[in-house]
């Protein structure tokens, strides 16, 4: 069935924004603009919904909690969209810069979350509270921790930057500092990955619109 792509383009832009997460047509800009067209056609594959859907009860789960807003939470659908770009839905994933599991956290980065999560004082029901205080680099494999953290992250970066998708994936990318003038930072692995997030988002988001109707979740 086609859907008329004017209404679908209106559709996204209210999805994107009632998600906490704004549409990027919108703030993206010249920085990114280039990056967001290279990867506009983006389209998420059999095989990465079957990999995804493995983690799907991880990610349902720790997206449901509002961590800094209340009844603001993670899409979950942004956080399927950043593992896709990050380690195409592979747990061991490992990158040069020893960033691991399916979100690609760096230890220094997953051990200070760890440590703020504990201080939430929440008794979550995958993931191990002596693991997140003894956090070891390794336990960055395991899908639990490494969702768990990501989505605390995630929620932390969409209060900061408004939702917005560039300075939210800056953020993860680059860290907070990098940002500067509310634009993404000049750095081309930066750049890259706001247009892979960006477009596995949409993508997602298209497969599901014929069941989505409303973004926001009761």
């Amino acid at each position: 069935m086609m859907i008329n792509k004017i209404f679908l383009n209106t559709v996204l832009c209210t999805l994107l924004f009632c998600s906490g997460i704004t549409c990027l047509n919108a703030y993206g800009g010249k920085e990114v603009k280039h990056y967001l067209e290279k990867y506009s056609e983006l389209e998420v594959s059999t095989i990465q919904i079957n990999r995804l859907s493995t983690y799907d009860y991880l990610i349902d789960y720790f997206c449901n909690f509002d961590f800094f807003v209340p009844n603001h939470k993670v899409n979950s659908d942004f956080l399927r969209a950043l593992i896709l770009a990050e380690s195409s839905a592979k747990p061991r994933a490992r990158s040069n810069k020893n960033a691991r599991g399916l979100t690609q956290i760096t230890y220094p980065t997953g051990k200070q979350a760890a440590n703020e999560i504990l201080e939430l004082n929440i008794d979550f029901k995958y993931a191990s509270t002596h693991k997140l205080r003894k956090l070891k680099p390794n336990d960055l494999y395991d899908p639990s921790i490494n969702i768990l953290i990501a989505c605390y992250l995630i929620a932390k970066y969409n209060h900061n930057y408004k939702g917005r998708l560039d300075l939210v994936v800056s953020a993860w990318n680059a860290g907070e500092n990098s940002i500067s003038n509310n634009k993404p930072p000049n750095y081309r692995e930066t750049k890259e990955l706001i247009g892979k997030v960006n477009g596995f988002y949409i993508s997602l988001i298209k497969k599901n619109i014929h069941m989505q109707r409303y973004a926001y979740r009761r």
